[in-house]
């Protein structure tokens, strides 16, 4: 879908979703680096900047959310910013660049010509929007881990597993998609200062903070995912020591009895085959061997 507003002289286009060919239709009329536009056209390219004399080209990546998958994907933004236009291609909706964006298609006449505005700054809205967001997913990721924690310690199951394994994979999803956009940030305030004299260096700054509180809250909770799953697998481990130790109190009371039937069975005479009493031997022999092993692994400190 693409759509265009004009903004007291800045134009802003929206396109999602769109093909190579829209994509082409669109910024084929603009006098783009043709290696900006073949990023443009392609997915999943690595988030970068490339600053000219008239515009600069940026490739921002966010997060979106797929409830069916309960996971984050890749929501990859590719913007080319002029003084009097902004071009913003996206992979998905989002109701925060939308809400920006409806804000401005529904100013009249007397709010459009008094607003003081800048391709640049409706840039800064839109990722000061994201990271605002990202806030917000942090603490959604950090109250389902510590949800995940109660759980681990509580009970252990095969869906505990799964959802560590899904947390684990977005929070490190997430960590690949924001710290290589640290550097990125740094240079787009760069560019954004050459190209708006400097009047926009604050705003940017502010996004350049934000980002790295978003990087550093995801690594904590890097950190704390790895926690739970090796506080897990020491729970299971204990867990399987115990049921292995039972196992082995259980062999000693059998094997005794494995063995001694196992010469009773053939058909040849045996010393106290035929006595009532021999059976009553067998059992007290094989619970002795379990008392001696339950006795060992209590001295091992296995009980």
């Amino acid at each position: 879908m693409k759509r265009e507003i004009n903004i007291n002289g800045i134009k802003w286009i929206d396109g999602v979703d769109l093909g190579k060919k829209e994509v082409y239709e669109i910024l084929k009329d603009y006098d783009f680096h043709e290696l900006d536009l073949e990023a443009a056209m392609e997915e999943n390219q690595r988030a970068r900047i490339d600053g000219y004399n008239n515009y600069f080209f940026v490739i921002l990546h966010f997060p979106k959310y797929n409830q069916k998958r309960r996971t984050y994907e890749l929501n990859e933004f590719n913007v080319f910013v002029g003084k009097d236009f902004l071009i913003t291609l996206r992979n998905y909706h989002g109701t925060h660049v939308d809400t920006i964006f409806d804000k401005y298609a529904h100013l009249d006449d007397e709010e459009e010509n008094s607003i003081k505005i800048s391709s640049g700054f409706i840039l800064y809205e839109i990722v000061q929007s994201m990271l605002e967001k990202m806030f917000k997913v942090v603490e959604n990721i950090r109250g389902d881990l510590k949800y995940l924690e109660k759980q681990v310690f509580d009970n252990i199951n095969s869906p505990l597993v799964k959802d560590i394994m899904i947390k684990k994979r977005n929070i490190f999803v997430l960590k690949n998609m924001f710290k290589p956009q640290v550097l990125v940030m740094n240079a787009l305030e760069n560019s954004i200062n050459q190209l708006f004299d400097g009047t926009m260096e604050l705003y940017f700054e502010d996004l350049e903070d934000k980002l790295r509180y978003v990087v550093n809250d995801i690594i904590i909770l890097e950190e704390q995912i790895i926690a739970i799953e090796d506080a897990f697998t020491t729970i299971i481990d204990i867990k399987t020591s115990y049921v292995i130790t039972i196992l082995t109190l259980f062999s000693a009371f059998i094997m005794p009895l494995t063995l001694i039937t196992s010469f009773y069975g053939m058909n040849i005479d045996l010393p106290f085959q035929n006595s009532p009493w021999f059976v009553h031997g067998i059992l007290l022999f094989s619970t002795f061997c379990m008392g001696m092993m339950y006795f060992i692994l209590k001295k091992m400190g296995k009980m």
